[in-house]
């Protein structure tokens, strides 16, 4: 996947480019808007800071997208609510705070990408489901999950939760971050849904993966690999997981959630 990254700072562009090549993506790198604009690509997605030293940032994100629809994923240290509203009204389609992580960046890539990916042409072959450890399986095309060669039934949401996770397996996803990928890019108010989520992929792919709890943070999915093992099970064999299925996971800011839906 080609990266069109617009960042003038140095230490971070460079941190970037080491991070997103050694998992395989293209990295062409600009230091102003002007370069951002005069690029002739081709590019997937354009990473976009806003402070850059000829022009503000939203007027490129503005102009890019006058241009066309390539995802344009804001990085920025600008916290403020108003530019990242502002950002998303004027086409941005994600927006990531600095500091951040290269792989929470790539996370939102391959959710950007997955969102705006037109539909795979008549006659265009296949792309077989994905495969993590020696039982599940994720067809991201068709939205399906299979657990063992069987359809598993998910809730929307589930399913959405189970494909961001599975971007990245052992990354350490913040509440925030999964909030924002799966629910809503302006989420406010309690995160309670987000456990009951978590409980309800616990029970339906028990044995498979455990989600793995962080109090305080968020969640981390590790890929079972013994599938002889009871461990990711969702009955309290791993000591951080939280407890049984119903109740596993975290509670809202690490306090200890109930499980049950609010």
């Amino acid at each position: 996947m080609r990266v069109l990254l617009v960042e003038d700072d140095e230490p971070v562009a460079e941190s970037l480019r080491r991070g997103l090549r050694r998992y395989g993506f293209e990295v062409e790198w600009v230091t102003t808007g002007g370069a951002a604009l005069e690029h002739e690509g081709p590019y997937d997605v354009v990473l976009l800071d806003l402070g850059l030293p000829d022009t503000d940032g939203l007027d490129v994100c503005k102009a890019l997208r006058e241009r066309g629809d390539v995802p344009i994923i804001v990085i920025s240290a600008r916290s403020d609510e108003t530019d990242r509203v502002v950002g998303l009204e004027l086409g941005a389609d994600d927006y990531v705070s600095k500091p951040f992580g290269v792989r929470e960046v790539i996370a939102r890539i391959r959710a950007v990408m997955r969102r705006t990916r037109p539909r795979t042409p008549a006659g265009t072959p296949d792309v077989g489901p994905d495969r993590y450890g020696a039982r599940l399986t994720i067809d991201r095309k068709a939205a399906r999950v299979r657990l063992d060669g069987e359809e598993v039934a998910l809730a929307p949401k589930e399913y959405d939760l189970l494909a961001f996770l599975t971007e990245e397996p052992g990354a350490l996803m913040s509440r925030e971050q999964i909030m924002e990928a799966v629910w809503d890019a302006n989420w406010f108010g309690p995160t309670k849904t987000l456990d009951v989520h978590v409980a309800a992929l616990r029970r339906k792919l028990a044995g498979a993966i455990t989600i793995e709890a962080v109090r305080g943070v968020g969640f981390r999915l590790e890929i079972s690999r013994d599938t002889g093992s009871d461990y990711g099970t969702g009955t309290g064999t791993s000591p951080d997981a939280g407890g049984s299925g119903s109740g596993g996971a975290a509670g809202n800011r690490g306090a200890g959630g109930d499980g049950t839906a609010s």
